[in-house]
């Protein structure tokens, strides 16, 4: 893995994993894809001032975006991993999952566990409510993600979004792994292991990640209808993996 000490290597080395993952035709490119878009939102928004502390929301994009980097080097050179990355990067292999699978099991792993332990990693020394008005800000950007997500799909197979509207499971299937659900837990968790005394916080991050990968067994096995809409829906995806990690580049 690269060094990676600033926001500019978080996005050259995400620019390498896309790269990559055009070249080799896999679907690991998604989510790199969608956080190439995140990070580099989160630069502009340092440039223009948007965050209360630009320096300390760098350091924290940093050392997020680290977590899922580190993730996908081990698991391309088999160490070990979170249990939530190892289901995330599962299913990179598998034909019938579609994007959106593929983007809402990475967010489930990155949002639900990694957020909350880098915000309380950047808060070390300090009290962690200082941070929470430039946390908020920060899923404005994620939230906002997820409507241009909408958006690109919808190019990728453009009676996507009519038919996850089609029955009430699908709809709350999606809320369940909602932005607004995401945030909040990632930023409780984040509290409680800022006051979790340093012998036991890998002990709260190793029962943290076991809640996140139940999580993600339900966004690979959502329900009998749920996986009959989705499978008819990756039979119609458009294009091959590349040019759909292009898709979601695009903007």
């Amino acid at each position: 893995m690269p060094p990676i000490e600033t926001i500019d290597d978080v996005i050259e080395t995400l620019q390498n994993i896309i790269e990559d993952a055009i070249k080799n035709e896999s679907t690991l490119g998604y989510f790199a894809a969608l956080y190439l878009k995140v990070t580099k939102k989160v630069k502009q928004g340092i440039s223009e001032n948007f965050f209360e502390d630009g320096k300390r929301m760098e350091k924290l994009d940093v050392i997020f975006a680290k977590r899922y980097i580190t993730a996908y080097y081990d698991y391309k050179e088999n160490k070990p991993i979170s249990a939530s990355w190892e289901k995330a990067f599962s299913i990179s292999t598998k034909y019938w999952p579609i994007v959106l699978q593929h983007l809402l099991i990475g967010m489930n792993a990155h949002i639900n566990l990694d957020l909350g332990i880098a915000a309380a990693q950047v808060s070390e020394g300090q009290p962690i409510d200082n941070l929470k008005g430039d946390f908020n800000k920060i899923n404005v950007i994620l939230s906002s993600l997820v409507n241009e997500v909408e958006q690109d799909l919808s190019t990728i197979w453009p009676f996507l979004k009519k038919i996850l509207k089609f029955t009430h499971k699908i709809d709350s299937f999606l809320i369940d792994f909602s932005m607004k659900l995401a945030r909040d837990g990632a930023w409780n968790f984040a509290v409680k292991l800022s006051s979790t005394p340093e012998k036991d916080k890998l002990q709260s991050i190793k029962e943290r990640d076991e809640k996140v990968s139940q999580k993600a067994s339900i966004i690979i096995n959502p329900g009998l209808i749920p996986q009959i809409i989705f499978m008819i829906v990756r039979v119609g995806e458009r294009g091959s993996i590349a040019k759909k990690v292009g898709d979601l580049m695009q903007k």
